[in-house]
């Protein structure tokens, strides 16, 4: 019986004290300062819910030119209201099959705790709040931003044509569709360690692990720095 709970009690350290850990101690260990070009930052959003993250890069001519594919989907890429372009990576099940939590059913859960495909959820937005507590802003080089759309391209699986490969049917609105990606979802790697691999390619320290939106949050604002790239108001 005390071997049970001294085995109970070290899973419950681990379980508390690995996403402490990987907030604490960042990702990579030294920031990388190669090519910040302060007089040339442009705006990225990290966007939050309770259990998931999203990135927004800005609806400039270059990002929507590098999105053109969405306009194949329908989506409306001239619009004069867009302002945003984001981006979010999931468990196939859960992603497709849980717009809202009235929507949520046991099968999803379970993959999305242990294994998935995975898909790449891409929607179109208007103004955003950054003021808005589950809002991060960020100002990031222009070099380092080509990074990050060049990893959000990587995440997409393409077809026989090279290009991205709609997911028919699915979506939870007029202005948003799924894609198939690259790479499989799990406990371990899910939605928010890749927006934080993302973020690391904008030149952003995360955390080691952050399997959780407010660790994310909690990692960014502790690791990065100066002040004015974490929550700086976005130039536009």
């Amino acid at each position: 019986m005390k071997r049970r709970w001294k085995v109970a009690l070290a899973v419950l350290a681990v379980v508390v004290l690995a996403p402490v850990a990987g907030t604490l101690v960042p990702r990579p260990l030294i920031a990388d300062s190669g090519d910040a070009a302060i007089n040339a930052r442009r705006p990225v959003l990290m966007l939050a819910n309770p259990i998931h993250t999203d990135i927004a890069f800005p609806a400039d001519p270059d990002i929507v030119e590098r999105f053109s594919f969405l306009a194949n989907a329908g989506l409306p890429l001239s619009s004069p209201d867009l302002r945003w372009i984001v981006v979010g990576w999931g468990g196939r099940a859960f992603y497709l099959e849980t717009p809202t939590w009235g929507d949520l059913k046991p099968m999803p859960v379970i993959k999305a705790l242990t294994v998935d495909r995975s898909v790449l959820h891409v929607a179109l937005a208007g103004a955003i709040d950054t003021s808005h507590p589950s809002v991060v802003s960020m100002q990031v080089a222009p070099a380092r931003l080509e990074r990050m759309v060049a990893a959000v391209e990587a995440s997409l699986a393409t077809g026989s044509d090279n290009e991205p490969v709609l997911i028919p049917g699915a979506g939870y609105g007029e202005f948003d569709r799924f894609y198939e990606a690259n790479g499989w979802f799990s406990a371990l790697r899910g939605c928010n360690t890749w927006t934080s691999a993302i973020l690391r390619q904008g030149g952003l320290q995360t955390g080691l692990w952050n399997p959780l939106p407010q660790t994310l949050s909690w990692s960014l604002k502790l690791h990065d720095g100066p002040p004015d790239l974490i929550d700086a108001p976005p130039v536009r």
